[in-house]
């Protein structure tokens, strides 16, 4: 009972499970890295989708069942949701990644929680106070200190090409998928997941047999086969479910800013993962980015204290 007590506070707190969904993530990004010559990307991108149903297969089918009555009208909303944050964000960011800079794709996922903030309001009219604006600021200097390696003037030699493109598709995609999550239908966590799943799995489908077509197709190593199953269990399935339940507790606004985070916690990762060197930059961007999401959050619920009864 308390082990379950544990867990459900765990899940209960958005604070916690938002950091992790982004540390999963981040490490995404390392597994990427390791992957490249060992699996290509659409393989990757459909495998990793059906590890994550295998997985669901197994610790979800109780929830399912009870939600499938509420679960069958919602098909069209869950093929978009799918496409858009499943299989869409990460084909545009593992194609990317071939044509376009480490430097170029850390400033550009960096943008994902002002374009949040902007979907938002053009599509519901959600307005972000000035202190959370002035916090998702100092989050994206944050981001632009380990894009830049400490060195502002990397900025002025960047270069934009078809991967920066395909970088900002990705996360338009990823930022549309956060602003409609809270319209998710009201059903467990693990039901709403398995749906997006399926159809993410699916549409990843026409982009591996487009990969084939072309002859870009490579099978997986042991190397590839190791990245796929990371890649299947900790961003495609815990990462979801945290990120989604963050958005439940909190909003997509203010849970869009810890992606932030993820280019912080890659560079931590590569330390201790791919043997690369800490730096001072490392350390001012980790700074600034917590700062940034901590004086957000500290505003949005003075914010709220003080617009209720």
């Amino acid at each position: 009972m308390a082990a379950r007590a544990r867990l459900t506070s765990f899940y209960d707190n958005a604070y916690v499970v938002l950091p992790a969904a982004t540390l999963f993530w981040a490490g995404n990004v390392i597994a990427s890295r390791i992957a490249v010559g060992d699996v290509s990307p659409m393989v990757l991108t459909a495998f990793r989708w059906g590890v994550a149903l295998v997985i669901l297969a197994a610790v979800a089918r109780g929830p399912v069942t009870r939600d499938w009555a509420l679960l069958k009208g919602r098909w069209g909303y869950l093929a978009v949701m799918g496409t858009l944050g499943f299989t869409a964000f990460n084909a545009f960011y593992y194609v990317a990644a071939h044509y376009t800079s480490a430097v170029n794709i850390g400033i550009i996922q960096g943008g994902i929680p002002g374009l949040v903030f902007l979907i938002a309001y053009l599509a519901r009219g959600t307005k972000a106070g000035r202190a959370q604006l002035f916090g998702m600021m100092v989050t994206l200097l944050g981001v632009a200190v380990v894009a830049t390696r400490g060195d502002v003037s990397a900025i002025a030699t960047l270069g934009f090409n078809v991967g920066d493109i395909l970088m900002l598709g990705a996360c338009v995609s990823y930022a549309i998928y956060t602003v409609f999550l809270p319209d998710r239908p009201k059903v467990n966590g693990l039901t709403f997941f398995a749906g997006l799943a399926v159809t993410g799995f699916l549409s990843t489908l026409p982009l591996l047999a487009a990969e084939i077509a072309l002859g870009e197709f490579q099978a997986p190593t042991a190397v590839g086969w190791a990245t796929i199953a990371y890649c299947g269990v900790f961003p495609s399935v815990l990462s979801q479910i945290f990120f989604v339940r963050g958005v439940e507790l909190i909003g997509p606004g203010r849970a869009g800013v810890f992606v932030n985070l993820i280019p912080v916690f890659a560079a931590v990762l590569a330390v201790g993962v791919l043997g690369e060197p800490f730096h001072a930059y490392h350390g001012a961007a980790l700074a600034l980015v917590l700062g940034g999401i901590l004086f957000a959050e500290r505003a949005s619920r003075a914010r709220a204290a003080a617009a209720s009864p």
